[in-house]
């Protein structure tokens, strides 16, 4: 059977070059006489396995020096708590609240801190950023929260809340090496890599030196504190030793074809190619602000849910797959991450179009 074209978003599609020399790494890694999946995350070989994979993410965010770059487990969920227990002190923060995972991390938070909501898209079921302008900030707030990208209702960040001066953490699960951002305008990073990465399993999170001197609480666990994973270099325990060497393929796959902002060009193209079709389209239509689109989900929906499981149906049969919206807002969902080329854009689309011509004639 033939690849498909996967639109999942998450765990989602990988670059057919990563896999193929994942494929052809399997038994045998460079001569080690065994996979990276057997070997000691002690070991020579993994050493420089993980400080490779560090160095070619620097280079391709231009990460400063004064962050540290970290290989973690525990997905975005385990981020919603280690935020609040590493980065208090004042024990409140600052939410802004644009979907489900931006929900999760504001109610996690609110167990270890005083979390306010200063803006919200929930009144529209989060088809929108809200208004970043003259948000009220807690003076004392220690940091400000956003998640950049939403995967599920297909908005993202197009510009940055001016926080007065507080410190900034970003989900960047969905979006990260989509395009070129300033990491020194944040505090902390995080992402789950399974969207636009690599393989479910790998956390990475980006943060700045002096936040590892704060103070924890006295009942956080060993193991979800950042300065922990820092001072041991992300080797505190076994990490996901597999999954840290796909990222670092994909890492150099992504620095072997022009680095993030030639990504970021590739990412527009093929947005925009679907997002123009929705826009002339009769049968379809997108579900987002135009001013707020996401350039890794696209959502959109028909005049029925009958026509959308027809639709649905017929594209997972034609090997366009995954194409399901989530559960929470139903219609369609294509995730068109790093990953996906613009030939597979481009199918969807002709798909799109003929399935539109047979139901309106």
């Amino acid at each position: 059977m033939k690849r498909i074209w996967n639109f999942s978003a998450g765990p989602a599609v990988l670059p057919e070059e990563v896999l193929q020399t994942a494929a052809e790494q399997m038994l045998n890694y460079e001569n080690s006489g065994m996979s990276v999946m057997e070997m000691s995350h002690r070991s020579k070989v993994f050493d420089k396995i993980i400080k490779d994979a560090e160095a070619d993410l620097r280079k391709l965010m231009n990460i400063p020096a004064n962050y540290k770059v970290l290989f973690l487990q525990g997905g975005g969920h385990l981020q919603f708590s280690m935020v609040p227990m590493n980065l208090m002190k004042n024990q409140k923060a600052d939410y802004i609240i644009t979907g489900e995972w931006a929900v999760k991390a504001y109610k996690e938070a609110n167990k270890y801190l005083v979390a306010n909501k200063v803006a919200s898209s929930e009144d529209k079921n989060f088809t929108y950023i809200p208004n970043l302008k003259n948000l009220n900030f807690d003076p004392q707030a220690d940091y400000v929260y956003i998640c950049q990208n939403n995967t599920i209702y297909g908005t993202r960040f197009t510009e940055l809340p001016d926080t007065l001066g507080k410190d900034l953490v970003s989900d960047m699960s969905s979006n990260i090496l989509s395009e070129p951002i300033d990491v020194s305008k944040f505090a902390l990073i995080f992402a789950g890599a399974q969207k636009n990465i690599g393989p479910a399993g790998t956390t990475i999170v980006i943060i700045r030196e002096d936040l590892l001197a704060n103070k924890l609480p006295d009942y956080c666990p060993t193991m979800l504190s950042y300065k922990i994973h820092a001072d041991s270099d992300s080797l505190y325990n076994t990490p996901p030793t597999y999954g840290i060497y796909v990222c670092g393929l994909v890492f150099k796959h992504l620095l072997a074809n022009g680095g993030v902002e030639a990504m970021y060009q590739k990412n527009l193209k093929k947005a925009n190619l679907l997002y123009d079709y929705l826009d002339k389209s009769k049968l379809f239509k997108g579900t987002v602000e135009k001013k707020d689109r996401s350039l890794m989900n696209v959502t959109f929906i028909t005049e029925s849910d009958d026509i959308n499981d027809r639709f649905i149906k017929e594209a997972t049969a034609a090997g366009l797959a995954n194409l399901k919206g989530h559960r929470s807002v139903g219609g369609m969902r294509a995730s068109i991450y790093n990953a996906m080329p613009l030939e597979g854009v481009q199918a969807l689309v002709n798909f799109m179009k003929e399935f539109e011509r047979k139901v309106l004639g």
